[in-house]
């Protein structure tokens, strides 16, 4: 099973390699892995995107957590969450699809951010369904190349009812 684990780790050179050695170390796949400062410049966060039955990821989370520059490991795969990836994606149509490939763009909330006499360069947020949902659509009409975030991701405010 797919788990999106978020790691607070301290923001020091080193820190990435550490945590993508245990995964390598142990055998262990990282899916996606997107990091970047908080709002405090001292600490990072990292939303990492692994495989595993729930011996695997309680491995992981272990192994995580006894590492130094790490503060806090939440898996927040069964937690309520939000996650988006988003995707630059480069399409080249025939001059016939180029309406087409503008208006599936503006259906998927996408916008052009670059363009040339043969090529449109559209961004895509959202959640990976939509991504692929996307993509899968673009490849008729002629993909050049595409890149992707790798999925970030973040839990909801738990509201207590009084």
């Amino acid at each position: 099973m797919r788990h999106t684990i978020s790691v607070l780790v301290e923001n020091k050179f080193g820190v990435l390699s550490r945590i993508s050695g245990l995964f390598s170390g142990r055998g262990y796949n990282i899916e996606s892995l997107s990091v970047g400062e908080t709002i405090d410049p001292n600490i990072s966060i990292m939303t990492i995107v692994t495989t595993g039955d729930d011996w695997v990821i309680e491995q992981i989370t272990k192994q995580l957590n006894k590492l130094i520059d790490v503060i806090k490991v939440v898996d927040l795969t069964e937690l309520d969450h939000v996650e988006r990836e988003m995707v630059l994606i480069k399409v080249a149509p025939k001059q016939e699809n180029k309406a087409e490939v503008l208006r599936i763009a503006e259906i998927f909330r996408g916008r052009v951010v670059d363009s040339s006499p043969n090529t449109y360069t559209i961004e895509i947020t959202g959640d990976e369904k939509k991504i692929e949902a996307f993509i899968e659509l673009m490849k008729p009409m002629g993909i050049k190349e595409f890149v992707r975030t790798g999925k970030v991701a973040i839990a909801r405010e738990i509201i207590k009812k009084k």
